[in-house]
C-alpha cells in the first residue's frame, strides 16, 4: 500500500498496488462529509463498481441496485451465496417509490419514527430492481440509513444503493477502518473510511410485505419501541437465535451462519453463579479470553483474559463493541473465546442473537 496522497480539506486518497484490483481510499469526515470525494465514490457507483461506505450500523458493499452485473459482483467479492437476498438504502423518500410497489401510506408512523435510522422494512418490490438483489423473492428490503457520509454518497450517486455488509461472508460485521481493509482491500473500486460506525451490529429487520408485520432481525431498536406503532408486531421464536429460520431467507442473517471470529467462540448460558462457575471450568482446559460486562469481571478466574464488552447497565456499548472484539487480532494468541450471556431486553436480544449465531458452541451452565 503506498503513503495516502494529501488532498484539499485534509482529506486522502490511498492507491493500492498490484492484486486483484486497485482499491481507491477515501478518507471523509463523518459528520461533515466532502462533497468533491464523495463525487468520486458515486461516480464509481453509476459506472456499475463496488464502493465500501459507512453507516451508523456496519460498513457497507454497496452497488447500484438497478445494475445486475454490479450486484453480482457484490455477490462475488463477499463469497456470499446468491439466494442471501441484499438491503437496498436510500436517501429519500421519493427514492422509495423506485424500489417498492407496495402502498406504504398505512406504515407512514412506523417509517417516521424509524427513518432515517438502523432499521430495514420489508416491502413488495418494485420490478425494475432485478431479482438477484432480492434471491428471487418478490419482496424487497430496504433502509434510509442515518449516516450523513452514507447519506451523501447515495444522494450524489443518484440511486438506491444495494449494500450487505462490507466483509468476507460468514465472518463478523465489519464495525472499524481496520475490519474493511482487511476483507475489501483489492476486492472492490473504492472504500470510504470514516471512522468507527456507532451501532456496531446490523439493522433491525421487519417485514411488512405479508399481513402481520414480523421482526425478522432483531437490532439496535428495542422491539418494544416499535411496538408503539406496530401494536401486532409479531416475534418468532427463531429470533433469539435459538432456534434455526425454517423456509426461503426473506432477509440477510436468517439461514447463513454468521459472525464467526477466527478462533472458536463458547457461549455460556445459564443462571449467574452457574455461568461464572462453568466459565471457569472451561478456561482452565486451554489457554482462553472471556467477552464479559464490567460487572462480571472480578468474577472470573485471575490467571484468564478478561475482555470487557460494557455494562449490563448500557447494553448499546456492549453492542458496538461486540464485533470489534470478535474480529480483534490479538485474540489469536488464544485458543478460545469463551462469552458470557447478556439479559435479552432492548439491544440485548440482537446482542444474545449475535453471539449464538457467532459461537462454534454453547454450553449450558
Amino acid at each position: 500500500m503506498r503513503e495516502p496522497l494529501a488532498l484539499e480539506n485534509n482529506q486522502k486518497i490511498v492507491l493500492i498496488d498490484g492484486g486483484k484490483m486497485d482499491t481507491v481510499y477515501l478518507r471523509v469526515n463523518s459528520e461533515n462529509p466532502d462533497e468533491t470525494s464523495l463525487k468520486k465514490a458515486a461516480e464509481l457507483i453509476r459506472k456499475g463498481e463496488l464502493v465500501v461506505f459507512p453507516t451508523e450500523t456496519v460498513y457497507g458493499l454497496g452497488a447500484n441496485s438497478f445494475d445486475e452485473t454490479a450486484i453480482m459482483k457484490v455477490f462475488e467479492a463477499k463469497g456470499r451465496p446468491q439466494d442471501n437476498p441484499l438491503i437496498i438504502h436510500i436517501s429519500n423518500m421519493e427514492m422509495l417509490k423506485e424500489v417498492v410497489s407496495q402502498d406504504v401510506g398505512s406504515f407512514s408512523a412506523l417509517m417516521n419514527l424509524v427513518w432515517p435510522g438502523p432499521v430495514t422494512l420489508i416491502f413488495d418490490k418494485n420490478k425494475e430492481i432485478p431479482n438477484s438483489v432480492t434471491a428471487g423473492l418478490k419482496s424487497v428490503a430496504v433502509r434510509f440509513p442515518s449516516h450523513p457520509v452514507a447519506q451523501e454518497l447515495i444522494r450524489l450517486s443518484g440511486v438506491p444503493i444495494a449494500a450487505p455488509s462490507a466483509n468476507l461472508s460468514g465472518r463478523p460485521s465489519p464495525t472499524m477502518e481496520e475490519h474493511v481493509i482487511e476483507d475489501m482491500d483489492e476486492r472492490v473500486s473504492c472504500i470510504i473510511l470514516s471512522g468507527p460506525t456507532v451501532f456496531g451490529l446490523e439493522s433491525t429487520i421487519i417485514d411488512l410485505s405479508r399481513g402481520r408485520p414480523s421482526l425478522l432481525r432483531p437490532g439496535p431498536i428495542d422491539p418494544d419501541q416499535l411496538k408503539g406503532v406496530l401494536p401486532d408486531l409479531h416475534v418468532p421464536e427463531f429470533v433469539s437465535g435459538r432456534k434455526e429460520y425454517l423456509g426461503d431467507p426473506m432477509s440477510p442473517g436468517l439461514k447463513y451462519r454468521h459472525y464467526s471470529p477466527d478462533i472458536p467462540l463458547i457461549l455460556v448460558e445459564g443462571e449467574t453463579g452457574m455461568v461464572v462457575a462453568k466459565v471457569g471450568i472451561l478456561a482452565g482446559r486451554k489457554k482462553s479470553l472471556v467477552l464479559c460486562s464490567e460487572e462480571m469481571k472480578d468474577y472470573y478466574p485471575v490467571q484468564v483474559k478478561k475482555v470487557v464488552l460494557g455494562s449490563r447497565d448500557n447494553l448499546l456499548e456492549v453492542a458496538s463493541n461486540l464485533f470489534k472484539e470478535l474480529r480483534n487480532k490479538e485474540n489469536k494468541e488464544y485458543s478460545q473465546i469463551i462469552a458470557e450471556p447478556f439479559p435479552e431486553t432492548g439491544v440485548g436480544l440482537a446482542i444474545m442473537n449475535r453471539l449464538r449465531k457467532a459461537a462454534w458452541k454453547i454450553e449450558r451452565a
